[in-house]
C-alpha cells in the first residue's frame, strides 16, 4: 500500500468498501505516528497491511453484480485517456466523421505500443465536470461512431490492426442523436466491423452498455476487465423498464447476468483480465500493464492467421454465442 489511501477511498468511496477505508485511515495514522516520533510501530503496521489486504479479497470475492458495476463506475478507475498515457509509446489523434463534426466521447488514433504499431479506439468520459461533459459521460453520438468505422477502414488500407478500448452506459440518447441516425450508425458499424481485413481486439475496461459498446465491440479476440460490466442495457434502463423504478437497479443487475464471470461462461468474451487485489482504481498502473500484456499476446497471435481465417473465425466465434455448450 502506499502512503496515502486515494482520496476517493478515504473520503466517499463504495458502502462496502467501508471496512477497508477505516483500516487506511487507522495505518495512515500509525505511520504519521511513527514519522513525527520515535516510537517504533512496524509491527503494528505490518499486522494491519496483512489484515487490509486479507480483508480486501474477502470483500471483492463476495461482490453482488449490482457493487460490481459500482466498481466499474469507480471515479479512480483507469479511462481510455490514462491508457494511451500509461501504455502506449506514441499516439496521434484522428478527427472527425467528414458528415457532421468530432465526437468527443470516441477517441482514434494512430498508436504505437513496444514497436506494434495499430488503430486505437475508445470511449473517452473524461475526467473533469467540463470535460464529461463535453464528452457526454461516454455516450456517443451518430457521429462518434461514423468517426470510428472510417478510421478503422483506413487501418484496414494501412494493414495496421484495431483495439477498443469499451467504457460506456450506452449511445447517446438525445433527440439530435436520434435525427442524425443513432441506430443505423451503429448498426452499420458492427455490420462493417465482421468484415475488416486486420485483426480486431475489444477490452471493456469499465461500462459496456448496450449498442453503445457493441457499436465498437466486434473483435477476433474480446476481453474485459474481472469488475467491468458488459449488459444489453444499463441496470438503471433496465429496471426503469421492467419495474417503472431505479430503486429495482441491484435486482435488474443479478437479473442480467453482466459480471465478467457469467460473460465468461456464457463464452460471450473470451478471456477476464485479473485486476490488482480491490479493483482497478487502487493500482491503475499495475491494471494498465496486464492490459497492455493482454494486447500484445492476442495481437501477436492474430498477426500469424491469413485474412481468410481471420474473417472465418471472427463470424463463427459471433454465430456460436448463446448456442448450448459444446453444440
Amino acid at each position: 500500500m502506499t502512503d496515502t489511501a486515494p482520496r476517493s477511498l478515504v473520503q466517499d468511496g463504495l458502502a462496502f468498501e467501508r471496512p477497508l477505508r477505516e483500516l487506511e485511515l487507522k495505518i495512515k495514522e500509525l505511520r504519521n505516528l511513527a514519522t513525527g516520533t520515535h516510537l517504533e510501530l512496524s509491527d503494528e503496521i505490518h499486522a494491519l497491511e496483512d489484515r487490509l489486504r486479507k480483508q480486501t479479497v474477502e470483500v471483492y470475492a463476495q461482490l453482488s453484480p449490482w457493487e460490481r458495476v459500482h466498481v466499474a463506475r469507480h471515479a479512480d478507475r483507469p479511462l481510455t485517456s490514462d491508457y494511451v498515457q500509461m501504455m502506449l509509446d506514441d499516439f496521434v489523434e484522428l478527427h472527425g466523421d467528414r458528415v457532421f463534426g468530432d465526437d468527443r466521447a470516441i477517441l482514434t488514433g494512430l498508436a504505437t505500443m513496444q514497436g506494434q504499431r495499430f488503430l486505437l479506439v475508445g470511449h473517452r468520459k473524461g475526467k473533469t465536470v467540463k470535460d464529461r461533459l463535453a464528452c457526454n459521460f461516454g455516450c456517443a453520438h451518430p457521429e462518434g461512431y461514423r468517426k470510428a468505422l472510417q478510421k478503422m477502414r483506413l487501418a484496414e488500407k494501412l494493414k495496421l490492426p484495431i483495439v477498443t478500448f469499451i467504457n460506456t452506459p450506452g449511445a447517446y440518447p438525445g433527440i439530435g442523436a436520434e435525427e442524425r441516425g443513432q441506430a443505423s450508425a451503429i448498426a452499420k458499424s458492427i455490420l462493417e466491423m465482421f468484415d475488416l481485413k486486420v485483426p480486431v481486439v475489444c477490452i471493456v475496461i469499465g461500462e459496456g452498455g448496450s449498442g453503445g459498446a457493441l457499436g465498437i465491440g466486434i473483435g477476433d479476440r474480446v476481453g474485459m476487465l474481472e469488475n467491468s460490466y458488459y449488459s444489453v442495457i444499463s441496470p438503471e434502463g433496465c429496471a426503469a423498464i421492467l419495474w417503472k423504478s431505479g430503486e429495482k437497479a441491484p435486482e435488474a443487475a443479478d437479473a442480467l447476468k453482466l459480471t465478467s464471470k457469467d460473460l465468461l461462461r456464457f463464452g460471450l468474451v473470451d478471456k477476464v483480465i485479473e485486476e490488482p487485489v480491490g479493483g482497478a482504481h487502487r493500482d491503475q498502473r499495475a491494471t494498465v500493464d496486464r492490459v497492455k500484456a493482454q494486447v500484445l499476446e492476442w495481437l501477436a497471435e492474430l498477426s500469424t492467421l491469413p485474412t481468410a481465417t481471420l474473417l472465418e473465425q471472427r463470424y463463427e466465434k459471433f454465430r456460436r454465442m448463446g448456442m448450448p455448450l459444446g453444440s
